[in-house]
Order: structure tokens, then sequence, then C-alpha cells
């Protein structure tokens, strides 16, 4: 029996990825199969303590898987969005752009659907 196909992305805001963190991990993850933790751990200009606990947190609401393997003579981890993750990502950075709309001078939003004023 094979897993189901994610359905198209509700777009809502996701209070998992929400934070500024956990927003840059996955979304650095996105493009990619997976990305090296301590690639994730540079870009984002923190320590390791603090990106385990994003990490984690993603891990429990099933958006990142963390594999571990050896490399020369250290553990390597390396971090990869699952396809929950994605459709997570994809409807929360909809429901954001939904709201940048709102503030856009050009009004994509009207009065009639209560975008405007």
């Amino acid at each position: 029996m094979t897993a189901p196909e994610p359905t198209a992305p509700d777009p809502a805001l996701d209070a998992v990825i929400h934070p500024v963190n956990r927003l840059q991990i996955c979304s650095m993850l996105a493009p990619v199969e997976s990305l090296a933790f301590s690639a994730v751990r540079d870009a984002l200009g923190v320590s390791d303590s603090v990106l385990s606990k994003q990490v984690r947190i993603l891990q429990e609401a099933g958006y990142v898987t963390l594999h571990k393997e050896p490399f020369n003579s250290r553990v390597r981890a390396w971090i990869a969005l699952t396809p929950t993750g994605r459709t997570a990502l994809t409807g929360h950075l909809e429901a954001l752009r939904r709201i940048a709309d709102l503030a856009s001078p050009s009004g994509t939003g009207t009065a009639a659907d209560g975008g405007g004023s």
C-alpha cells in the first residue's frame, strides 16, 4: 500500500512553520532533496542547539526528517522536507502572499471581496 498523494495545500498560516527560523529552514529545503545540518546552521547564523530545537519541532509535526550518516571520523546530519512539510509550506506561503496582496498599493483586493476599502 502506498502513501496517499499530498493534497492541494490549504492556504492557511501554519503555526509550526510561521516562526522565522522554521520558515527559513523549510524554505531552504523546498528546492533541494536535503541539506547538511551544518549548511542550514551556517546560513541561518544560529547555534547547533538552536537549530536542533527548531528541527525537532518540525520533525514532531512530520514536516522534516533528519538522517545521520558517518562521514570520515564524524557523523554528518542531513535535513529533508517531507511531502507533508512541502504541502504545509506551500499553503503557508500562499496565505502570506494573500496577506501581502492586501497591503499592496495596487490593491489586488476589492471592496466587493473584502480586500479593499
